[in-house]
């Protein structure tokens, strides 16, 4: 069985998931009576597919209490059916050629698996069949709780930067679920049940709350035809969901978390801006956003890698990202590791500066081309792999957008101005957007939580 993983959150690798430019792979997209939405990219160059299964429901989706639940229930969907024995589903996929694993976000949940043309049949079947029937023992649900406890244990509470990550995401969604990691809280998470994987399970696993996304050498008709005989069964339980959840206040005050760990190596600072994403946001501020972070943090030609590390030599590295992928929000993160003489207050006040010259002055036409042009080449990298597209087209259409708003993005991307992104700057790189987090090598572990009040004339607004 694959390791059935929490997805990468992109404050520490940027996201894979940049909308798709209008190609001639164009995709297909059509609804089974049952509700299931079905998306097919065609692409011939081998005989090779993917099929990804997308649940419309992610960690901030869980009752209150129960976090982890979504992450949990992903992995116990590799346990069995009537039909497949207990463990034997990646297994019977490696036996057809094939691999497959899922992950789990805020917003999503996903399973996929990359086979040969000649077994998609038999894939889709199997994908539909744990879809209505799967099958927990509570040894199932006991073994496996062990191994999600092991997971936090080894990947947060074992890694000072996730540790620091987790709290700054507490602290910058104060009432928002996206506060309450993926993986969820220890204590929590401790007392997930079978009854608690079951009930999340039958709410959210049906096919009008699904999308089935095949890409690769196939035909729309052909997919049809196999959706229809296997996925087409399934009867649809209702309603598809209607997703409700509590919303973030408007903030008031920058919030600076402080984490002392021995275990932590160079001291590091981390800043978080909450901003619309490419599902929340009104019309060309997504696309100036994700201009904004390119121009500010992409790498070495990033202003906030110039500034810090090559300018002041405040810093030994520094960038940043735009996480746009979430249903309700997105954020904006840069970062800085010190070399060996640096502070966390001089790297701070570089940050600052550079965040400060981004609101007044903007950018420039030059800044401007040079970060459309970047992210459009790498669309065209990304269309050469067909599970990259699934994965574009799948994460857009499944926190509500479509596939015009998919293939229409890099007309708009080419119609943002250098005003456009000054406003997005001014609007949303704000104090009380704010959330910083600084590590430090410590001998002892110790976090603090400070929230700083902003006045009112000084939040960079115009």
């Amino acid at each position: 069985m694959p390791v059935a993983a929490v997805a990468a959150d992109a404050d520490k690798v940027p996201p894979q998931t940049s909308p798709a430019e209008k190609s001639d792979k164009k995709a297909v997209e059509f609804t089974l009576d049952n509700g299931l939405d079905v998306v097919v990219i065609p692409d011939h160059r081998a005989p090779v597919v993917t099929q990804m299964v997308w649940y419309k429901a992610g960690a901030a989706d869980e009752p209150p209490g129960k976090s982890g639940i979504a992450h949990f229930l992903e992995h116990l969907m590799f346990k069995g059916t009537d039909n497949i024995p207990a463990g034997q589903f990646s297994k019977l996929i490696a036996i057809k050629g094939g691999d497959d694993n899922a992950f789990t976000n805020q917003d999503v949940t996903a399973y996929f698996q990359r086979v040969a043309k000649d077994r998609l049949a038999s894939v889709m079947e199997m994908e539909a069949d744990r879809m209505v029937n799967l099958r927990l023992t509570e040894n199932d649900v006991k073994t496996e709780r062990d191994v999600i406890l092991e997971e936090r244990r080894s990947r947060v509470d074992n890694d000072p930067g996730s540790l620091l990550q987790e709290q700054m995401m507490a602290a910058l969604y104060r009432n928002h679920p996206y506060g309450i990691p993926i993986i969820g809280w220890e204590h929590e998470m401790r007392q997930l049940d079978r009854e608690d994987a079951l009930t999340f399970y039958r709410r959210f696993y049906a096919p009008e709350n699904a999308i089935l996304m095949v890409a690769g050498d196939v035909e729309p008709d052909e997919v049809r035809a196999l959706a229809e005989e296997t996925f087409g069964k399934i009867p649809r339980r209702g309603d598809a969901i209607e997703r409700m959840r509590p919303q973030e206040p408007d903030h008031d005050a920058s919030v600076t978390v402080t984490l002392e760990d021995p275990r932590a190596g160079r001291t590091s600072v981390q800043r978080y801006y909450i901003t619309p994403s490419y599902a929340s946001a009104k019309p060309g501020e997504a696309e100036a956003l994700d201009l904004l972070a390119r121009i500010a943090a992409d790498g070495t030609t990033g202003r906030i890698y110039k500034q810090l590390v090559v300018d002041k030599n405040v810093a030994a590295s520094a960038g940043g990202w735009y996480s746009d992928s979430g249903l309700d929000s997105g954020r904006i993160g840069f970062y800085a590791i010190a070399g060996e003489e640096n502070t966390p207050d001089e790297m701070t006040a570089a940050m600052d500066e550079v965040v400060k010259d981004l609101r007044e002055n903007g950018v420039t036409q030059d800044e401007l081309d040079r970060a459309r042009t970047g992210l459009l080449a790498e669309y065209v990298y990304n269309s050469d792999s067909i599970s990259r597209m699934a994965r574009q087209y799948g994460w857009r259409l499944s926190v509500g957008l479509s596939l015009d708003d998919v293939e229409a993005w890099p007309d708009r991307i080419k119609a943002v101005t250098v005003n456009d992104v000054r406003n997005v700057a001014r609007k949303y790189l704000v104090d009380e957007n704010a959330v910083t987090g600084i590590l430090k090598p410590a001998p002892h572990h110790t976090t603090s939580v400070e929230e700083k009040q902003v006045p009112a004339s000084g939040n960079g607004r115009s």
